[in-house]
């Protein structure tokens, strides 16, 4: 990890203008949210493929799936928490049933939200998104890993949810990364527990692998930046690795990564681990780091949550008295 940070919704739009220079049939539409991720950019450079659609997210949907029809390749700007709830069924109906070229950029997810409100937090959109049919669901962990992501999913065919937060953070991976949907990639070797994150709570797990280290634990460390589809093979050769598995996830337990990695261990390879993440509840909305000490989401929680798995595990192994 660098010193360098990085803010996705910044890199976002630095990434569109790209992509807008080499693809003339990408447009972007916009649910009144220009001034928090920087569309007045794209707007200033393709004045004729920048679409303002107010506080009308359904509607949007609907614009964004004629346009597919058309050969556009449109995106959609909204928060994750606009995109996931207020606009689910025009997306399910009109987007992922019909299996549309349409992209979606889910801005502000998670608890780090900026103080926007908890009526604005989302920590149930992958849950949501990883359930339709049809849909790719992307979480990047970083910006680097973002400016990757959407290159590839220009050269994709189909619904896609790009899951992106708002503050700026520090970065893993180089230029030299190689970004492909549907693969998991480890980003820290260990044997000692296997703890698997998403998005920026990779960075977390990161981190806290180094606070592990220094007591003695080497933790091997998978980041899963497709939710949709998942990269089975890469989660099972990282349980089978340590025997144990954590999942971490600045989102919900329930239905997020931590329950599909279950579903995969469940059926392939059942494996004593824990699942880290929200609990069932509706998060607050505050500064990020208090955000983070409240739910428990800091990389010294994830190192509790790994050495309470480890001695379960220890307890599992031995003799009854």
């Amino acid at each position: 990890m660098t010193t360098l940070q990085l803010a996705q919704r910044e890199v976002w739009m630095d990434t569109m203008l790209e992509l807008g220079a080499i693809y003339p049939d990408m447009v972007l539409l916009d649910g009144d949210l220009a001034t928090a991720s920087f569309c007045q950019k794209f707007e200033n450079a393709y004045p004729q493929r920048f679409f303002q659609m107010g506080i009308a997210e359904q509607n949007m949907a609907g614009v964004a799936a004629g346009l597919a029809t058309l050969g556009f390749v449109p995106w959609i700007n909204s928060f994750a928490v606009f995109e996931a709830k207020r606009m689910l069924d025009q997306i399910r109906v009109v987007i992922a049933q019909p299996n549309l070229n349409v992209k979606m950029a889910a801005h502000y997810s998670g608890i780090l939200a900026g103080k926007t409100g908890k009526t604005h937090v989302a920590v149930q959109d992958i849950t949501v998104m990883r359930a339709m049919p049809h849909m790719t669901v992307i979480v990047p962990c970083d910006g680097i890993e973002l400016k990757k992501a959407m290159h590839a999913v220009m050269e994709f065919e189909g619904p896609t949810y790009l899951r992106m937060t708002r503050s700026p953070e520090p970065v893993i991976f180089g230029e030299d990364y190689h970004f492909e949907i549907g693969q998991a990639v480890v980003v820290r070797e260990g044997r000692d527990l296997t703890i698997i994150a998403t998005g920026v709570q990779t960075l977390r797990a990161v981190e806290a692998a180094r606070q592990l280290a220094g007591e003695g634990v080497e933790a091997h460390v998978l980041h899963v930046p497709t939710l949709n589809p998942l990269d089975a093979t890469a989660i099972i050769a990282a349980a089978d690795k340590t025997g144990l598995v954590l999942t971490t996830e600045e989102h919900s337990v329930i239905g997020g990564l931590g329950a599909a990695v279950a579903e995969v261990l469940g059926q392939e390879r059942p494996t004593l681990m824990r699942i880290h993440g929200l609990q069932d509840t509706y998060a607050e909305s505050g500064p990020d780091k208090a955000m983070l000490e409240k739910y428990c989401l800091t990389p010294k929680h994830i190192a509790i949550e790994a050495q309470q798995l480890l001695a379960r595990a220890r307890k599992r192994q031995s003799p009854r008295q």
